[in-house]
């Protein structure tokens, strides 16, 4: 018999979208409060959901090259 397995979302929990941008959930709730750093997210109700698309924008748009040159 084989075994259903659940659809991938594209919608993650805090505690989710925390753990793949390595961060705390308190520091995505704090940043979701204080409006800081333009991380966007879904708010149903109580519940917060961030699109996996935006963050993936958003670690993109913090990526940082080096040119130094000596």
């Amino acid at each position: 018999m084989a075994t259903a397995t659940a659809p991938r979302s594209d919608y993650l929990t805090r505690n989710e979208a925390a753990a793949y941008i390595a961060m705390r959930p308190q520091t995505l709730a704090a940043w979701a409060t204080l409006g800081r750093h333009d991380l966007p997210y879904v708010k149903v109700g109580r519940s917060v959901r961030y699109r996996l698309a935006d963050l993936d924008a958003w670690l993109a748009s913090r990526t940082v090259t080096h040119t130094g040159q000596l």
